[in-house]
């Protein structure tokens, strides 16, 4: 049987040649057939699978929860397409209406219309930031509340340029620790530990100070259990997630108090 090689799928779809050997090993999507020169060779059915992959994980599953999905007897392809369209429409709505606010926020700072207060923050998602908080919360107690309070009062006149730059910092380091990843450089290693110091304090400057050893290790937590972060960072490369929990929770360990 001849199909799509790993590189001409790569090339179809996006996903690295190496995020498909992963997903091999995993046996979240194996080949329809390997030759007699060890190639592996994709079909259609393969590719409309690798879809589902991508949409699910868009959606901020990790890898093992959408192989049971996938593979469970019930498994609906044209009621999973369904499912994601009806995310998808809903997102695109949201994302319309952020773009509303930008044009109307621009009209009243060139003068041309005014703009209510409350209008400023139209199509941002409260419900999601406070989902994260009452994680935090709920998960370690004591005076996590607090804090977040306290990140909020820190961060309160910050400027849109003030989070533009911190949006890039953030950029820089994940594609930092992306590289190192796939590099194979431990996450103990001093290279990725110098990496993950500029992540902690990325984290101090939107937090009130320096995170203790606890609170770094929970939000290593979070990244790693909340479907948002994993779906955000092993979206950038296959196993990322998990690589940058170990290399923090090494450095809380190692450097925090």
């Amino acid at each position: 049987m001849r199909g799509y090689t790993v590189s001409e799928v790569a090339k179809l779809s996006g996903v690295s040649v190496r995020a498909l050997h992963h997903y091999d090993q995993i046996g979240l999507l194996k080949p329809a057939d390997v030759g007699a020169n060890g190639y592996r060779y994709y079909g259609r059915d393969e590719l409309l699978r690798l879809q589902q992959i991508l949409f699910h994980r868009e959606i901020g599953f990790p890898l093992d929860e959408i192989g049971k999905v996938l593979d469970a007897p019930d498994f609906d392809r044209m009621a999973a397409l369904k499912a994601h369209r009806a995310k998808l429409e809903a997102q695109a709505r949201r994302t319309r209406r952020l773009v509303r606010t930008i044009d109307e926020t621009l009209a009243a700072l060139q003068g041309a219309t005014t703009m209510d207060d409350k209008a400023m923050y139209r199509g941002f998602d409260p419900e999601k930031q406070a989902g994260y908080e009452a994680w935090l919360v709920e998960r370690y107690g004591g005076d996590m509340q607090a804090r977040i309070d306290a990140s909020k009062v820190a961060t309160k006149d910050a400027t849109q340029a003030d989070f533009d730059r911190m949006m890039a910092q953030a950029d820089e380091i994940e594609e930092a620790l992306a590289k190192a990843m796939v590099d194979g450089l431990p996450a103990a290693s001093e290279a990725v530990q110098a990496i993950v110091a500029r992540h902690c304090a990325w984290v101090g400057g939107s937090w009130s100070g320096t995170p203790t050893r606890d609170a770094y290790i929970g939000l290593a937590d979070l990244y790693c259990e909340h479907p948002d972060f994993r779906a955000r960072y092993d979206g950038r490369a296959a196993g990322l997630t998990d690589y940058l929990t170990e290399a923090m929770r090494i450095y809380a360990a190692q450097a925090l108090s």
